[in-house]
């Protein structure tokens, strides 16, 4: 019993005084976050000198936060002599040399305790981890370093030295560090060029690693890894056709289906490297496999960057004519299926909107939506297209019923607020103005921003106008010109859009035909041009419907046709600062800082 009572009395004291001291430190933390930083000291000491492991670290701090260097290089050593094995205190008495500014006894001991490494793995790496929680990175890598060479194993501590030279943005031995590691570990090559993407800050970091692989290259022809990463730099460097080059290359090396070449013609597509996506696509359908997984993908994918090379360029009909060629001849070949709607739906939109063939289009989507076990979006998006067709084939009822369809058949959705603009378009190209304001109206909330952009200002359009002229007799003759811009007659859509100042002097659509005139200038990559109209609208009419379209739109023009970024930066500035309410605020801010050359919040 009085053992029992003894032990309970033991326990007591050890609580009260534990609690004791828990209190203490959340004082001595309340004191020093107060800006009290004698007053948290003194506890400190206090609390250190009852129980010295547990408390040395924060009265090391606090003492090396008052710069009394000299008491905090006293109690380290006694703490070194009390455990005389135990490197977090060598590390830290070094970190006061350090503050001290004795540089030289801190790299002295530092060196004495990288002499002194054991041949141990986890030894090794525990004490690089705590140099590294000293902030110190530059003696944890040579602890890394040096710990290689003890167990003679240069691949060891791999991931900790990447992490490290990342940190440190140390780009050459990051690069060279990786270069060194990928051949063993090819999945991570993708994890390589998403950290290289990150600390690498223009083309004089990535020369670098083309230089460095050169020389792997030459010394290890056959490391994959190498090549892979060379294409992918000459990607970042938009040398396409290089990049398409070195994946050729290892493709017939290795006798492949073409697969990688593939992937990167889809990554050339989306950088719109035309010409060199053709070349890929070309080279896996020269192979002639037809049991090829990539062939029949790759003679699509050949035709559709056909297509999309000639209508984002200057054309000519000869060039339109051989695209339209290349599309009967694919479909001639793999016949008209669900498995070839996608096509037969390009080369509709080919004939309708280029060619001017307005019956060939009409009847190929026609065939195209009575297909059975087409898939849904797919469906759907032939439906809206034949609406369009039907519009230019001067047969609005039909074209509203597909919309119409669409939009029932898919509540809810991107695809259906499409339907629904189609439809509200119409009616304002055919002078129902007061349902077509309505049905936008509606559209002004649109999930996607382009929807409810266009809803917006065709909604004001139409109010401004019908204010201004309650018969619409000057926007319907506008209309009419929207109609032939929407269906590429720019010559026309131009007599029409001129017409209107001599029928109406003095209509309020000043700004609006500039706009017009502005898109056919576009439609036509005539940028020059356009650039002079948005320019007109920006310095004349600053504060009308179009003003903040106009300025976007020069930024775009400068950024992605003309290649002037510092143009480009100017005008999405004036966005953000002359236009904060624009729906265009967010794209053009996120385009100036792209410019700018920010980093993105991942990096």
């Amino acid at each position: 019993m009085k053992r029992l009572y003894v032990l309970v009395l033991v326990l007591f004291i050890c609580s009260t005084r534990l609690l004791a001291q828990n209190n203490d430190l959340l004082l001595a933390r309340q004191y020093a976050a107060n800006g009290e930083q004698q007053k948290a000291l003194d506890i400190y000491q206090k609390l250190f000198k009852q129980d010295n492991e547990a408390y040395y670290q924060q009265y090391l701090t606090s003492l090396l936060t008052f710069k009394k260097f000299d008491e905090a290089e006293t109690i380290t050593k006694k703490m070194l002599r009390k455990y005389p094995g135990n490197n977090e205190y060598t590390i830290a008495l070094g970190s006061v040399y350090t503050q001290q500014g004795n540089t030289a006894k801190a790299d002295a001991l530092y060196n004495d305790l990288i002499r002194n490494l054991p041949a141990d793995q986890g030894a090794i790496a525990n004490i690089a981890s705590q140099f590294y929680q000293s902030a110190n990175a530059d003696y944890a890598i040579k602890i890394f370093l040096q710990g290689r060479k003890l167990i003679h194993n240069d691949n060891a501590f791999a991931f900790e030295l990447i992490t490290l030279y990342r940190y440190k943005r140390d780009k050459a031995a990051l690069t060279e560090e990786y270069l060194t590691f990928l051949p063993a570990n090819p999945v991570f090559l993708s994890q390589a060029e998403s950290t290289l993407a990150t600390v690498y800050e223009g083309p004089a970091d990535y020369d670098m690693l083309k230089v460095s692989l050169l020389k792997r290259i030459q010394k290890d022809p056959q490391q994959v890894v190498y090549t892979n990463l060379l294409t992918w730099q000459f990607l970042q460097q938009k040398e396409f056709d290089m990049a398409l080059n070195q994946a050729l290359a290892l493709s017939r090396r290795q006798n492949d289906d073409g697969s990688n070449v593939f992937e990167l013609c889809r990554t050339l597509v989306a950088n719109e490297a035309y010409d060199a996506a053709i070349r890929g696509y070309e080279y896996i359908v020269s192979k002639g496999d037809k049991d090829n997984q990539n062939y029949i993908s790759a003679k699509i994918e050949l035709i559709n960057t056909k297509n999309l090379k000639v209508t984002n360029g200057q054309y000519t009909q000869a060039d339109l004519l051989g695209l339209e060629k290349d599309y009967t001849d694919l479909l001639n070949e793999l016949g008209r299926g669900r498995g070839t709607v996608f096509a037969m739906q390009k080369l509709a939109n080919l004939q309708a909107f280029k060619l001017h063939k307005l019956k060939d289009a009409q009847a190929l989507l026609e065939a195209a939506i009575a297909i059975q076990g087409v898939r849904p979006a797919l469906l759907a998006a032939c439906k809206l297209d034949l609406g369009d067709i039907y519009l230019l084939n001067n047969q609005p009822w039909d074209a509203s019923l597909l919309y119409s369809q669409v939009e029932k058949d898919n509540t809810a959705t991107p695809m259906a607020q499409d339907a629904a603009l189609r439809n509200a378009k119409l009616a304002y190209y055919t002078g129902d103005f007061d349902w077509a304001r309505r049905q936008l109206n509606i559209l002004k909330a649109a999930t996607t921003q382009l929807i409810a952009n266009d809803a917006l200002n065709l909604s004001l359009l139409i109010s401004d106008n019908l204010n201004a002229d309650s018969a619409g007799k000057a926007l319907k003759i506008y209309s009419r010109a929207d109609l032939l811009i929407f269906a590429e007659q720019p010559a026309k859509a131009m007599l029409t859009l001129d017409s209107i100042d001599k029928k109406y002097p003095g209509n309020a659509l000043e700004a609006d035909i500039l706009m017009a005139k502005a898109r056919i200038m576009i439609q036509q990559k005539n940028f020059t041009n356009a650039v002079t109209i948005l320019k007109e609208i920006v310095e004349k009419h600053s504060f009308d419907l179009w003003a903040d379209d106009a300025v976007y739109m020069l930024g775009d023009i400068y950024e992605t046709k003309l290649n002037d970024a510092n143009q480009a930066k100017t005008y999405y500035q004036k966005i953000i600062t002359d236009y904060p309410g624009s729906l265009w605020i967010n794209d053009a801010r996120k385009r100036f800082r792209l410019l700018r050359g920010d980093k993105n919040d991942a990096s």
